[in-house]
This record gives structure tokens, sequence and C-alpha cells, in this order.
């Protein structure tokens, strides 16, 4: 042993030279022996290049390969239009359009000749950028809620995201005035830095149910009654990206703190079931609804997808029989985003926002509804444009949250699944996590939204109107192909309900409820 480290010191080179070919040769023997990996059966040592290729292929085609508008879920030029803005700086974009604008589906905003004048514009608590609902949500109920903001970050669950980015994100809408939904894991420690809080309620029940695995109301009073950040409660009957299944949180996510706060085994796989088990059936949805409205007196409202619409009509035969139902509705588009989702169910099942808002629309429109409730839009609405024709085409607020985690530093790795998150956003690694200061990233948060609301509220001055909520789906033509526009309104088949403006000084912020 002496002579060999006296001869490593005397070759250093040599030995590390030994080094490499025995760990080569190794390498060599274990991959012409293994039978698992064909490539590296037949082709051992550069075998394993493949694979390093492959694991590295989004962030190589990320940066190096793929077109500023090619890349999905969100391109390139929608990506530095979220981190510019978030940071404070230029994001503005120079030489033109790289749209093409006569493709299908291209929506074109049409400004008026005699734009509404900015000097003129409603400025509330002396934020230029404040764009409150015009619809107070719930007012029938102990404690109504106006929103302060139209833009609002949704539902990511602590557990999908880790501490750190939750935290960033409820200071992000805390200082921005938005509200933040707690998504189906419970409400955190970290949904309670300031920010008003939307309670979201899955098939998991998680944070309101008892030890045999139940929702509590019980265990939900109390935790409402202790927390007046909570605002209004959700009920989740699907979202987007994986209806008709429950939540999917992967085991090596499952670390002590999160087993507590839902309640369920650290280190194994936290699989919501597919269905709720207090309610099989419309009639006993709305009895459901009504019956933690009025034990917390908060606002109740559903998020969905849209597939069959045989649900929505029995709803809204049932909500027009008895006065009862949901305050708020949001629906959820098929191209909305999770942090983990079979393929199929992500890509096929579902209809898109526009599709699915559409037909629920109308639908409670024939019924003479649609004015009595809050219409909230979801699936990659987080900018201006599309806020623009989600609320032209009903909706009276916005929910982001792809759009909220890129403002706080992801990168659009698509690793949410794996707890391998770079950006430290997605995941519960403490190393990775680190990376997220929540006071920094906060701050980055507030610049998005505040921007977004910014740019938002531009356009529809440009339009001639003070507040968004005043687009109608005449301002906006939808192209049909080359040299062939229609307005969103013939096509969608219906308007959207009048507006009844009441000017923005006659703003109504409720009490708040007192522990």
């Amino acid at each position: 042993m002496e002579a060999i480290i006296s001869w490593a010191k005397i070759n250093p080179s040599l030995a590390v030279l030994s080094g490499v070919f025995f760990f080569l040769l190794f390498v060599f023997i274990r991959d012409i022996t293994q039978k698992k990996h064909t490539i590296q059966r037949n082709f051992p040592i550069v075998g394993h290049l493949r694979y390093f290729l492959e694991m590295i292929g989004p962030e190589l085609r990320q940066y190096w390969v793929a077109h500023d508008k090619e890349e999905r879920p969100f391109d390139r030029t929608e990506r530095s239009w979220i981190y510019a803005t978030s940071k404070g700086q230029n994001n503005n974009f120079g030489f033109g359009s790289t749209e093409v604008q006569y493709e299908p589906g291209y929506p074109i905003i049409k400004h008026k000749a005699f734009p509404f004048p900015e000097e003129k514009a409603f400025i509330y608590n002396n934020d230029a950028t404040c764009i409150p609902s015009l619809k107070i949500i719930g007012p029938n109920r102990r404690y109504p809620y106006r929103p302060y903001s139209i833009i609002n970050i949704s539902a990511m669950s602590f557990g999908s995201l880790g501490k750190n980015a939750v935290r960033a994100l409820n200071i992000g809408a805390r200082d921005a005035g938005a509200f933040h939904n707690t998504g189906e894991g419970g409400l955190s420690p970290y949904h309670q830095e300031g920010a008003d809080v939307v309670w979201q309620i899955g098939t998991g029940y998680f944070g309101a149910r008892g030890k045999d695995g139940k929702f509590s109301l019980d265990i939900l009073k109390e935790k409402v009654s202790t927390h007046p950040s909570v605002k209004m409660i959700e009920v989740k009957l699907s979202q987007g990206a994986k209806p008709g299944k429950g939540g999917i949180l992967p085991a090596i996510k499952v670390n002590a703190e999160i087993a507590a706060i839902r309640h369920v085994e650290m280190g194994k796989d936290c699989i919501s079931p597919n269905a709720h088990s207090e309610f099989s059936s419309v009639p006993e949805l709305i009895n459901f609804i009504e019956k933690i409205a009025e034990t917390t007196g908060l606002p109740v409202g559903i998020k969905s997808a849209v597939g069959e619409i045989d649900f929505w009509e029995e709803l809204a035969n049932e909500m027009k029989k008895t006065g009862k139902g949901p305050d708020f509705i949001t629906i959820d588009g098929g191209e909305g985003g999770t942090g983990a989702a079979p393929l199929t169910y992500a890509d096929h099942v579902s209809l898109p926002f526009k599709i699915g808002f559409q037909r629920v629309y109308t639908l409670f429109q024939s019924h003479k509804l649609s004015e009595q409730i809050v219409w909230i839009g979801a699936g990659k609405l987080g900018f201006p444009d599309r806020a623009v024709v989600a609320i032209a085409m009903g909706c009276d607020l916005i929910y982001v949250a792809r759009e909220a985690m890129l403002s706080i530093g992801c990168i659009q790795a698509q690793k949410c699944h794996n707890d391998h998150c770079p950006a430290g956003v997605a995941t519960q690694n403490w190393w990775l996590q680190r990376g997220v200061d929540p006071i920094l990233k906060g701050k980055r948060a507030t610049k998005y939204l505040q921007g977004f609301r910014k740019e938002l509220l531009s356009l529809a001055h440009s339009c001639g109107y003070e507040h968004p909520s005043q687009f109608t789906g005449k301002d906006i033509e939808i192209s049909l192909g080359m040299n062939r526009y229609q307005p969103l309104e013939d096509l969608l088949g219906y308007k959207r309900d009048p507006v009844h403006f009441t000017h923005l000084q006659d703003y109504t912020v409720f009490p708040k409820r007192q522990v």
C-alpha cells in the first residue's frame, strides 16, 4: 500500500490515468454483462452519453435549439415577458410582431379612435394598477367578499410547491392586493403571510379531515374562525390537467410537515380519490355548499373542468329551482397545468378553456343565472391579451398559476413530478428550495401581478373603457384564415352580461372578520 502511495506521489498524472482506466474498465464490464439497458449492452461506455443527452434534452432545446415561438406550454417570448415584468425591467419588444396574424384563432383587440384618457383613470389606495372586481361574491352570505384585484393566484398546493415558493406567492399576492388559492393541499403556515386566501377543498379534504380521513365540518369551522385571511371556500370538482382523477403527490414529496398538514402517512404517495365522498349528485353538492357557507359565513364556489354538459344543465336547473348553490364558478381549461398527471389526461381529457367556458356560460345565461354568479377563468390566461378575451367572454376574475411560478424563478424544466425542480419552486428538496428567497421572489410576484394589471388597464383604456370588465365580444375579432376575421361575439353565439358599472370611487371594503 505504501509502495502504491509512493508511486502515486512520484507519478500523479499516471496515477490519475490509471484510475480513469480502471474505472472505465469496470463500466465496460458492467455494461456488457447487464441486460437491463440494450444501448449500454451494445455500446458500452459511450451508451451512457445517450441517456445523459436525453436527460438534459429539455434544457438543450430550451436554450439552444428551439425557436422563440416553438416551446410549450410557454414559449420563450412569453417567458421573457414574465421575467422582465417580474423584475421591473423593460418588457417591451422591438422590430414589430413575430406572430402570424392570419393564423386561424388569432385574436385582434380593436382599439377606439378616442381612447379613455389615462389621466382620468381611477386610482385606488395610491395603486395605479388597481383593478377591483365589479361584482361582489356572495352578497347574501354573512361575510361577502369583493376582491381588490381581478387578477389572482390560482390553486397550487404546499406539497406540489415548496414552502419558500408558497411563501413568495403569498407575499406577492399580499403586496399586490390579490388573493391566493391554497390548492387542494389545505391551508398551510406558508399561506399566511398576509394575503387574502381562498381555501380549496378537494376530494382528499386535506386540512379539513378527521382521523378517519373523512371531511370534518368542525375542523373547517375552527380553522376558518381562527384565520380571518380566509375569504372564500372553493370546492374542487376537477381541474383541467387531470379531470376525473384525484391529485397526485409522489411519495418523495410527502415529508413530515406535509403529512401533518394533510393528515396522511409520510413517505407514501398521496393520491386523492377521484370522487368526493360527501356528495355524488347535484342536490347533494348544493347541500354541501350551503352547509359550509352557513357554518363559516363565507362565499363558497366550485372549480371544475368541462366535459359532459348534463351536469351543468342539472346544476343550473337545481339552482333556479332552489335559489341555492355556488356563489362563484371557476372554469378550468384542458390546457391548465398540474404538478403531476398521466399524459393522456393532460393532453386529451376535458375541453379547452374557451370551448368549455362558452358552453357553461351560455347555459347559465339561458336560465338567467349568469349575472348572479361570479365567473373565474383559468388555463394559460396569465397574459393581458388572453385575459381580455376571457373577460369579453364573461369572466369577472382571472386565475394565474404557472405564470406566477415563472415570476418567482420557474424555468419550465417540467420536472415538477419528480421533485427535481432545478429552480427550487416545485420541490420539497431542502437544497433546491434554498435557492428561492421568499422575500425577493415575493417582490417579483408582486411586480408581475402589478405589471399584468397595468398592461390590462392600458388595453382597456385603448379600447375606450375605464375598467377591463367593460370589454365585450365586439371588441375582439378572431382570424378564420387569410383575410377572414369575425367578431368574437358572433363566434360565441352570445353577448356577455352587461356590466352594471358602479363608479370605482364607490369601491366597498367589507369589514374584516374578527378572530
